[in-house]
């Protein structure tokens, strides 16, 4: 592993309209990163939580949170070093693979 990897999980207090019986973005962002503790041990990464309504002063942040509140995406929307990964439902398998592109390891 040669960088530690940032994820981004934007999303909302609410849950995203097409995302009715959906964990909130704040519960998918909590089970994300307890899944991937558990996947990558002693193996670092980053997370943050992007609120879309009021995301921080970076250009690609807003713009992307613009087009999340304009529905061109669902959310929870998951970005790996601003890839992104998943939408709506994220599926493990997917951060798992753009991870390990990365360099991270199942533990074993």
């Amino acid at each position: 592993m040669t960088k530690t990897v940032m994820l981004s999980v934007y999303g909302a207090e609410t849950v995203c309209a097409s995302c009715v019986n959906m964990p909130t973005a704040k519960d998918t962002y909590e089970w994300l990163e307890a899944a991937l503790k558990r996947k990558y041990p002693n193996q670092p990464f980053e997370m943050q939580y992007i609120d879309i309504y009021e995301p921080p002063d970076v250009e690609n942040v807003k713009q992307l949170a613009e087009k999340i509140r304009n529905d061109e995406y669902f959310y929870p929307l998951v970005l790996v070093e601003n890839k992104i990964v998943g939408e709506g439902n994220p599926k493990l398998k997917d951060v798992y693979e753009e991870m390990e592109r990365y360099g991270y390891t199942e533990n074993r």
